[in-house]
């Protein structure tokens, strides 16, 4: 970012979260640094566009779906809205955060493939692809798991997560494993469309030469790209996706559209604003991708020489950030080493600028983060409590008690210049991408405030020389001015407030750093101050340091075996009328079969009473063997609507109790027939 603004305007992106679980401190690790450059940015007077979206294809997605008893639409569904809600919450704020499902993703998807495909950098080839006889399907990525041909270690379908982290094709794996149902898997042949990114190596080395951005990046790349390149297989076995043209049988791989997603999400901010998408994707205006720095590989060899080939401009930085680590252990959800930003830290009443500013300012972006609570409380108190907090919070009530508004008084020349030197320095480092710099100036600045408020001894000038008191406090209310401007791209909900008490009616993340130095006016009236940063308690952080605890002690039980059942939340109340909406009505069983693409779930028909049995899909297979389900009395849910799961239409559901390992049909103490409805 330069100290002064281009002409040319920036577009911002993150990589997308992935729309089948809960937004965690990991995720953050990304959006709030990226949300920071672009306030930043804009407080530079640069026109600047931030886009990204849901990730919404993939294995992933579809294998969680199964296991639910879900669509992957709904699934989908649910955590786009989530992460929305979430980062708005966060203060994270995208001009346009859509979809990779939207048509607009499918349609520009379609377009690039399709014109890779005319250029004849795609083409059909028969491969091996792991098929599980058992449940008689193709195991495309997460559905199949096995050993690593390169380095030994365990790995998945896609890429060696325990072990080298080298992206594997469809049929590299050794000893494949079916996910699904734990049985071997064997190889057939089957035709798949390959893209030839061996003809980019050249290509790719002159573009990573001059890629901005960080270092981390731009070398872990360039040393695959020294390498011998692969030819990439773009097509995947699943009903789920953007379909490969002329292909129904075939999607193209999720790390083909998702990074796609950015040029939709680009049309869609255009089309709601009247902006220009093409400016940034087939024009000269930067683009810069904020990604964690596991997506390396993919946002640096296959996303630029896609983009390539199919004419479009590349991306000229990508910001990859360290990883996150919980209480200095490995970040793992599945041992409970995980801080959720929604039940963990948002529903405790944390403030969001909090985190915000402990993230960015802890370490260098491209080091790993080591999310601890208490270093959290530390860092929160003796920084934004103890220092910006307190400067702020003394002065302004000091002025507000013995002048009750701004007084008259020149500016020092030393406070100005203090001010231009700073915001140059916190500029520079946000373009360096080196927040933790950018906040540790802007916080010399809020020191300096201090002791410049305790060598003047305002308390004794009142009494001595009130018009020399008022300029000292008229200096400090200008390096507050200056503070919140700077603090406003990490902590912007209480630079607003703060914005407003020192009488201020303009928007403060519309304001520029260059009002850091017009001087604040004399006479305005100012309002009894509020303390915008309070002290974190003992007790607070010992009660989260307990959850933690909880947590992985509970992860590591069920790692053990060690049954354990969570106590569920009540929900909230209801109208009986909400209740009347339901048509509940006991059935009987008559068929039941597994149904082939899943384990999890069951093909029921069950009588209710009506002309002929009602084809229920339930999730049940873990519990109950087909055979022993028919002829049991159950309890019915006829009036849901019909949802697809693996492609069987379910109309109905069956009500059951679950205690997380153990699962019970509900039915009737008393004979009763078919059809009889649950009141």
């Amino acid at each position: 970012m330069p100290n002064t603004p281009s002409d040319k305007a920036v577009l911002v992106t993150c990589g997308l979260p992935y729309a089948n679980g809960k937004a965690h401190v990991g995720h953050l690790r990304t959006y709030i640094p990226a949300d920071v450059y672009v306030r930043s940015l804009k407080k530079n007077s640069q026109e600047t566009t931030f886009v990204c979206g849901s990730d919404t294809h993939g294995t992933p997605i579809v294998v969680n779906a199964e296991e639910l008893g879900v669509t992957p639409k709904e699934l989908v569904r649910k955590y786009h809205v989530h992460f929305d809600e979430m980062f708005k919450k966060m203060e994270v704020v995208f001009d346009a955060f859509g979809t990779t499902d939207d048509d607009t993703n499918h349609n520009r998807t379609l377009d690039i493939v399709s014109k890779l495909i005319e250029k004849d950098y795609v083409y059909p080839k028969v491969i091996e692809i792991a098929y599980c006889p058992q449940c008689d399907r193709f195991l495309p990525d997460r559905y199949v798991a096995g050993t690593c041909p390169h380095c030994g270690e365990k790995a998945r379908g896609d890429e060696c997560d325990q072990g080298c982290g080298k992206h594997l094709e469809p049929g590299e794996l050794n000893e494949p494993v079916c996910t699904i149902c734990r049985g071997p898997a064997e190889y057939k042949e089957q035709e798949h469309f390959f893209f030839k990114l061996s003809e980019f190596s050249d290509f790719l080395q002159e573009h990573l030469e001059k890629l901005g951005g960080t270092l981390n990046a731009r070398n872990y790349a360039l040393g695959w790209v020294k390498q011998e390149l692969s030819d990439w297989c773009i097509t995947r076995n699943l009903e789920w996706g953007v379909r490969f043209p002329g292909h129904d049988d075939l999607v193209v791989y999720v790390w083909v559209d998702a990074p796609i997603g950015y040029i939709a999400f680009t049309e869609e901010w255009a089309k709601a604003t009247g902006g220009d998408w093409e400016k940034f994707w087939k024009g000269d205006c930067p683009i810069i991708h904020f990604i964690g720095g596991d997506i390396i590989y993919h946002h640096c060899i296959f996303w630029p020489a896609m983009l390539k080939g199919a004419d479009y401009s590349q991306p000229s930085a990508v910001v990859a950030s360290g990883m996150v680590k919980i209480e200095d252990r490995t970040f793992s959800k599945s041992r409970g080493y995980v801080v959720w930003v929604e039940e963990d830290y948002l529903n405790h009443g944390f403030h969001p600028d909090l985190l915000r500013y402990y993230l960015v300012s802890y370490t260098s972006h491209t080091k790993e983060v080591n999310f601890s609570w208490k270093i959290f409380q530390d860092k929160i108190n003796t920084e934004l409590v103890g220092v910006l907090g307190n400067f702020l919070y003394r002065n302004l009530l000091f002025t507000f008690k013995n002048f009750g508004e701004i007084p008259e008084g020149d500016i020092d020349p030393e406070v100005i210049e203090k001010i231009i030197s700073t915001t140059e320095e916190v500029i520079r480092a946000n373009g360096d991408y080196e927040f933790k710099k950018a906040a540790d100036t802007a916080m010399a600045l809020a020191s300096y405030g201090n002791s410049y408020f305790q060598s003047n001894e305002p308390w004794k000038l009142i009494k001595e020389d009130k018009e020399a008191c008022g300029k000292v406090v008229k200096n400090c209310i200008q390096l507050a001015k200056a503070l919140i401007l700077l603090f406003e791209p990490m902590t912007p909900g209480s630079m607003e407030i703060a914005w407003k008490q020192i009488g201020m009616n303009s928007d403060v993340h519309t304001a520029t750093y260059e009002e850091a130095t017009v001087a604040v006016i004399s006479g305005t009236k100012l309002a009894k101050p509020q303390i915008l940063f309070t002290k974190l308690e003992d007790d607070k952080i010992e009660e989260m340091e307990k959850i933690s605890s909880k947590r992985v002690k509970t992860a590591m039980a069920k790692e053990a075996g060690i049954k354990e059942v969570e106590k569920m939340e009540f929900k909230e109340e209801i109208e009986y009328d909400d209740f009347a909406k339901l048509d509940i009505r006991v059935g009987k069983i008559v068929t039941a079969e597994k149904i082939k693409k899943s384990k999890k779930l069951l093909r029921l028909e069950v009588d209710i009473g009506d002309d002929s049995p009602r084809q229920v899909v339930a999730g049940l297979a873990e519990y109950y063997e087909p055979e022993e389900m028919i002829g049991k009395i159950v309890n019915v849910l006829v009036n849901l609507k019909p949802v697809k799961l693996c492609g069987v239409e379910s109309r109905g559901m069956l009500l059951a109790a679950d205690a997380g390992e153990r699962v019970s049909l509900l039915t009737t103490d008393k004979e009763m027939d078919p059809g009889s409805c649950i009141r």
